[in-house]
């Protein structure tokens, strides 16, 4: 975080330095034309007084006697000047230079005439006669000899001296100014730059320091919502929902941890015993062999079956609730009357509930509309819970079927209840949970723990829920609720 707060200042650092030095070269050459553009303005007329105080031309021909003596008058009082009499084509026919070579034959009559036709009121450059390809300032007029265009008096502003002079003050000019504005630009671009960079990266302080923290396992720490539409704000929230959704799934993989070692425990304690009951007696058989007599060698037969077939129940139960859970159930969705099935559930436990002298009764609507669910997966919930319902009635008890048509959700309900001694309120919140049971150890009270667990993810892959119902003392009631098919 350090290196990147000195890097960006650096960088703004040395980009001040450039825009300053910049702006040195644009003031210099702004400067520069600003004091030509002055000298050539004030100084627009001179070709004209020249002329009329000593006519260059002579019935036609270069007056060189009154030309010289007017020139070098001139040139006396301002040093900077240097006069050229040019013929019309630009031809340079005389000149009064000093201390400096003519490189030039002619001039460029253009930018002389556009200076005459703006009176001298716009900044024109011209030929220097003095080098070939460099211009300069100038002030130019026409001579005429009865309405004849004869040539011009051109006269640059800027002689060779002048521009010596000049050019030592410019670098002169330009040390101090360089040096100057160099450290002035040095100090200030600092300041601002550091100043600039430590609030620019006050949100990236504070991202990287709340990182750091989750990195060294706090992860409750969150980074302070940001009010700004910036990049940094939306790393901030992504991180945030980043760190909201890794310790939401820490905490999933707990609960599945702690699933997987209660399903380890449970699994192996279920196994366990019919497992013990099967090898026991077994090997009781193998021991006494045919000590045993054949009403002995049924029972014994007949605990290993049963045994048996609760170990089957158990694993197929297992396998179905894993196949559910992990969405590998495929449904086979078809529509039905849900009357049928229910009654043919009854039939199906009639004999159980009247073993144990508990009342099935049905009350189910004939004119329920049809339902499209998987067939198998609906018998087995309605199976489960009516099971679940004979074994915790009591005897003399009831277990009352109900299936009705709601006007208020506009859905198939079928309700479960039986009489007895109810479901603590404690419970109510766990009762869906694979192996809980309300009374695991209750003598008589035969089960998996996984029944209800299976009807839970049943309905739900069927988009339906249940609800379950208890005063914890004398009833105890399973409600739920499927779609009926709409006609087109």
């Amino acid at each position: 975080m350090k290196s990147l707060f000195w890097r960006i200042s650096l960088v703004f650092t040395l980009v001040m330095m450039v825009v300053g030095f910049a702006y040195i070269m644009i003031t210099t050459i702004a400067s520069k034309n600003y004091f030509l553009e002055t000298t050539q303005k004030l100084n627009a007329t001179v070709a004209d007084y020249l002329v009329k105080e000593a006519p260059p031309f002579k019935n036609g021909e270069v007056n060189e006697d009154a030309l010289g003596v007017i020139m070098h008058s001139m040139m006396a009082v301002n040093p900077s000047i240097e006069v050229f009499l040019l013929d019309p084509e630009g031809e340079i026919l005389s000149f009064v230079v000093l201390d400096s070579k003519v490189k030039l034959k002619r001039v460029d009559v253009k930018p002389v005439k556009e200076f005459i036709e703006s009176g001298g009121s716009r900044f024109i450059l011209g030929d220097d006669p003095r080098s070939n390809g460099y211009q300069t300032i100038f002030s130019a007029t026409e001579v005429i000899e009865d309405g004849k265009l004869l040539g011009y008096v051109y006269i640059t502003l800027a002689s060779e001296k002048f521009e010596e002079v000049a050019a030592g003050l410019l670098g002169s000019y330009w040390l101090k100014l360089t040096l100057n504005s160099f450290l002035i630009t040095m100090v200030i671009s600092l300041i601002i730059s550091l100043l600039l960079t430590a609030f620019l990266t006050r949100n990236l302080r504070e991202i990287v320091k709340t990182v750091s923290k989750f990195k060294d396992g706090d992860l409750q720490v969150r980074i302070p919502e940001m009010k700004t539409n910036s990049e940094l704000s939306l790393l901030a929230s992504t991180f945030n929902q980043m760190a909201d959704n890794i310790l939401h799934n820490m905490e999933e993989l707990k609960k599945v941890d702690s699933l997987r070692r209660e399903l380890i425990a449970n699994v192996s304690h279920d196994l366990r015993n019919p497992l013990a009951v099967i090898n026991g007696y077994v090997e009781t058989m193998m021991i006494k062999g045919d000590q045993i007599s054949k009403s002995e060698r049924e029972q014994y037969l007949k605990i290993i079956s049963d045994s048996s077939d609760r170990l089957t129940k158990l694993v197929a139960d297992l396998f179905e609730l894993s196949k559910l859970e992990s969405g590998q159930m495929h449904l086979k969705l078809e529509p039905f009357r849900i009357q049928e099935l229910l009654f043919d559930a009854c039939l199906k436990f009639e004999l159980l509930a009247k073993a144990k002298k508990i009342d099935l009764v049905a009350d189910i609507s004939p004119s329920l509309p049809i339902v499209k669910a998987d067939l198998y997966l609906l018998d087995r919930v309605i199976q489960n819970l009516i099971d679940n319902a004979v074994k915790y009635a009591p005897e003399n008890g009831k277990i009352t079927l109900r299936a009705f048509y709601c006007n208020t959700t506009y859905k198939v309900c079928v309700s479960i209840k039986n009489t007895g001694s109810g479901i603590p309120q404690k419970d109510l919140g766990s009762l869906f949970e694979r192996y809980y049971m309300v009374d695991r150890d209750k003598k008589g009270i035969e089960g998996s723990g996984l029944g209800l667990a299976i009807v839970k993810k049943i309905l739900e892959v069927h988009d339906s829920n249940i609800q379950v119902f208890s005063d914890s003392s004398t009833f105890t009631e399973f409600v739920f609720e499927l779609d009926p098919m709409r006609s087109n």
